[in-house]
């Protein structure tokens, strides 16, 4: 889980992204989905198009493939939407710290 921090580094770096990845009249379909998670794999964030004739709403696209690709959803804006997914072996973002909150006890 990202935080909203973190949410907002990861929608800065996607205002340079180019669209890679559209889905059309035949929805989220198996080829999508590999699209995604090599695009994921390789790039750790990827921004996608919904196209008017995609039968499913932006929203529900986005989560499907982020849940099928174990990726996190950045933010969904008309039809575009940002996935993120971190590359545990070689990971190109660097996500801004979570601070440790202190607690007083007593």
């Amino acid at each position: 889980m990202i935080t909203s921090k973190q949410r907002a580094y990861l929608r800065s770096l996607a205002n340079e992204l180019d669209t890679i990845l559209m889905i059309g009249k035949s929805g989220v379909g198996e080829d999508v989905i590999k699209q995604a998670d090599d695009a994921l794999t390789a790039r750790e964030i990827i921004k996608a198009k919904v196209l008017e004739t995609s039968p499913v709403p932006v929203r529900e696209v986005a989560e499907q493939i982020a849940r099928r690709t174990n990726a996190e959803v950045v933010q969904v804006i008309g039809a575009k939407f940002v996935l993120y997914r971190k590359n545990e072996k070689n990971p190109k973002i660097t996500l801004p710290k979570v601070p440790k909150k202190e607690y007083d006890i007593g």
